[in-house]
């Protein structure tokens, strides 16, 4: 156990505290539950980079970082689906989460057949967390009705439209395993 995977348990062990501090009847608490969300996102980074700077990458971190990210983002996305109630707000984050379950998989069988480099992460995969992140934290820090939280569904419409992209890329890269057939 090394500091980068205890940043990254510590998303883990966030979820709760971030689900029980949404729900609070206070009015503070959507504020307070973006302030979670992003140092949520924070240690995601720093656990990467800690990793990567102390040459303490493990097979447990690689496994439980994009476990935690996941976890986080698709808890965020399914309170705010519910708080928002609106098919304008639930469509892009199914899309996110759908897209999200479709990669995993698709790395998990990958890594199986011994191909996963040939779906790492690509620029558009970095782009498009960048967009989803500010916009969870946008529709988690403003009610729904505030301008500020449209701006942010927007920026989630964008943030879908890059996950299906970046979806589209991954597919493609993995096409001649998926298909072998295909390939010839």
């Amino acid at each position: 156990m090394n500091l980068p995977n205890l940043l990254t348990m510590s998303r883990i062990v966030m979820i709760p505290v971030f689900v029980v501090v949404f729900y609070l009847p206070m009015d503070w608490s959507y504020m307070v539950s973006a302030l979670i969300f992003a140092v949520a996102g924070v240690t995601d980074w720093l656990d990467g980079y800690l990793a990567r700077k102390l040459d303490q990458s493990t097979p447990f971190g690689a496994f439980l970082d994009p476990v935690a990210d996941k976890l986080m983002v698709a808890v965020a996305l399914a309170v705010l689906i519910e708080e928002y109630s609106a098919v304008l707000l639930t469509i892009p984050a199914t899309v996110i989460i759908g897209r999200e379950i479709v990669i995993s998989a698709l790395r998990e069988w990958m890594a199986e057949i011994g191909s996963r480099g040939s779906v790492s992460v690509s620029f558009i995969g970095k782009v498009k967390t960048t967009a989803q992140m500010a916009a969870i934290f946008g529709l988690l820090a403003f009610p729904p009705s505030n301008l500020w939280a449209d701006v942010a569904v927007g920026l989630l419409y964008i943030a879908a439209v890059l996950t299906l992209w970046s979806m589209f890329l991954y597919l493609r890269a993995a096409w001649g395993d998926l298909f072998p057939r295909a390939r010839q």
